[in-house]
C-alpha cells in the first residue's frame, strides 16, 4: 500500500514554470499570484523581493517572464520554504533557477534584526508582496498552515509596507495584491513611503462587487494617487477569463503603471 500524495506539482504560464505545494492543506497559489507577478514591468537588471513569498509562485511567476530579474522569495513557514526551494530545484524550473533563491525570515522585523535576517536596506527594485487577507474574525480554518498564510493581524500592512520601504531603493516599486476592504489601511501604511499610488479594482463580471485590488507604489515619490480603470476578470455569461487577464495569468504580458 503505497503512502497518501502529501503534495502536488503544478504548472503555471501554460508549464513554463511549476512549483510544488501542499495537496489539500495550506494556502494554494493561483490567480492572485500572478496577477501580482504581472505588475512587475521592467526589463532591466533588477532585484526583486517577494515577501511572505508561500511555495514561490509570485517570485517565479517574475523570473519566467523577466530573464534579468533576480528574485529573492522571502517565508517566515519553515514547511513553506521547503516547498519554495523544493520548487526552484525543479528540473522544469533549471532556466531559471539560478536567479531565484529563497531565505527563511519574518518579514515583519525591524531594524537590525531585519537586516541579519537578510532583508537588506535599499538592495532591491521591487517588492512584491500578497500579504494574509482574512480579518482575524473571520472564520478560523482547522488547517493551521491555510491559518498562518491567511490570517491578518493588527498592523500587517503597516509592518509589511514598513520593510518594504526599508529594503528597496529610492525610486523602488511596491506591488501588492489585497481585499477592497484593505485599501485604507495600504494608503495609510505607504504614508509618507510611497506616493504615486495607482489602485485596481477588479472585478468578477461587469455589475459585480470588486473582489481584489491591485496597488502599485514608487518609494520616495510625491505623485497623486490614480484610481485605474477596473480589471473584469471573466467575459459575460462565463468562466472565461478576458483576453487581457488571460494575458496576466499566463505572463504574457505585464500590468504597466501609467
Amino acid at each position: 500500500m503505497t503512502g497518501a500524495v502529501t503534495d502536488t506539482i503544478d504548472a503555471f504560464h501554460r508549464g513554463l514554470f511549476h512549483i510544488v505545494q501542499p495537496k489539500g492543506r495550506g494556502h494554494r497559489a493561483g490567480m492572485d499570484a500572478m496577477l501580482l507577478a504581472a505588475l512587475v514591468a521592467d526589463d532591466r537588471p533588477v532585484r526583486v523581493a517577494d515577501l511572505g513569498a508561500g511555495a514561490g509562485a509570485a517570485g517565479l511567476a517574475v523570473a519566467s517572464r523577466l530573464p534579468k530579474a533576480e528574485v529573492v522569495l522571502f517565508e517566515r513557514s519553515a514547511e513553506m520554504v521547503d516547498y519554495a526551494r523544493r520548487s526552484i530545484e525543479l528540473s522544469d524550473n533549471a532556466h531559471m533557477a539560478g536567479r531565484v533563491s529563497v531565505v527563511e525570515a519574518d518579514v515583519t522585523l525591524t531594524a537590525k534584526a531585519r537586516n541579519d535576517a537578510g532583508l537588506t536596506d535599499e538592495s532591491f527594485d521591487h517588492v512584491i508582496m500578497n500579504p494574509p487577507f482574512n480579518d482575524a474574525g473571520d472564520r478560523r480554518t482547522p488547517d493551521a498552515l491555510k491559518a498562518e498564510a491567511h490570517a491578518m493581524t493588527d498592523g500587517l500592512f503597516e509592518s509589511w509596507i514598513r520593510t518594504a520601504g526599508a529594503i528597496m531603493i529610492p525610486g523602488g516599486q511596491l506591488s501588492l495584491i489585497a481585499r477592497p476592504q484593505s485599501i485604507a489601511e495600504i494608503i495609510d501604511a505607504c504614508g509618507r513611503r510611497f506616493g504615486g499610488i495607482e489602485i485596481t479594482a477588479i472585478h468578477p463580471r461587469e455589475g459585480e462587487n470588486a473582489v481584489r485590488i491591485l496597488v502599485t507604489a514608487i518609494k520616495g515619490s510625491r505623485a497623486r494617487l490614480s484610481l485605474r480603470a477596473p480589471l473584469i476578470m471573466h467575459e459575460e455569461g462565463s468562466h472565461k477569463f478576458s483576453p487581457l487577464v488571460d494575458d496576466f495569468n499566463n505572463g504574457r504580458a505585464a500590468y504597466r503603471r501609467l
